[in-house]
């Protein structure tokens, strides 16, 4: 009997319908014409796009245990429907997600459940003061004043061409706590998809048990 569903998810199964509406949503970027190459893309964009359902997913249940509000589905409703508005297709413009991947960066464009437990997770940071002054002292070039930024000065050894640190702090602190909230969001990532249960066709694109895996960023 072929499974009804993606992938299992601390016993709650994802329905495939979900993953269909994802890859609905998310145009296909392979432009492959033979159709052995046009499938073999197929495939392996319905395992990238389960990666980013199941991300929601798991998004979704942290955020319930943690009490957060504004954790909404993933490109469907919880039934699998598509919901009335279509999802977003990039992040705010503010939040640059080049270094996180392509599954984490359009689970974070798709899922609000994900980009609420991201934003609380930075939230929880602490950073020591201390380590704000370093990281101004270690990237001076970052700091200098637009007059010595007209003159090419040197910032490791003129420090009046520096913007004051007391200017700069705010911006260091959540620079710093933004960092800080990424990694939690990975620790914690790899530790809640460590049970994660695939259905046939809808393992990991890089998974190796599946004779044409790929892993692609």
């Amino acid at each position: 009997m072929t499974e009804e569903y993606a992938a299992q998810v601390h016993g709650r199964t994802v329905p495939k319908d979900r993953v269909e509406v994802l890859l609905e949503a998310v145009p296909a970027r392979d432009r492959e014409t033979r159709p052995e190459a046009l499938a073999r893309a197929e495939r392996q964009r319905r395992r990238w796009a389960t990666q980013i359902v199941v991300v929601d997913e798991l998004a979704r249940q942290a955020c319930a245990k943690r009490g957060l509000r504004g954790a909404g589905n993933c490109a469907t409703s919880h039934n699998g429907a598509a919901p009335e508005k279509r999802p977003t297709t990039a992040l705010p413009e503010e939040r640059d997600v080049a270094d996180l991947g392509s599954i984490v960066a359009v689970a974070l464009a798709h899922s609000q459940a994900a980009r609420t437990l991201l934003e609380q997770l930075e939230r929880e940071q602490q950073i020591p003061e201390e380590a704000a002054y370093d990281y101004y002292d270690r990237n001076r070039d970052r700091y200098l004043t637009p007059t010595a930024l007209r003159h090419g000065a040197d910032p490791f050894h003129e420090t009046s061409d520096l913007l004051p640190y007391a200017q700069v702090r705010d911006g260091i602190l959540h620079e710093l706590r933004c960092a800080a909230g990424r990694r939690a969001f990975f620790d914690w990532l790899d530790r809640a998809r460590a049970d994660v249960v695939y259905a046939p066709g809808y393992e990991h694109p890089g998974d190796p048990s599946h004779p044409d895996h790929e892993h692609r960023h």
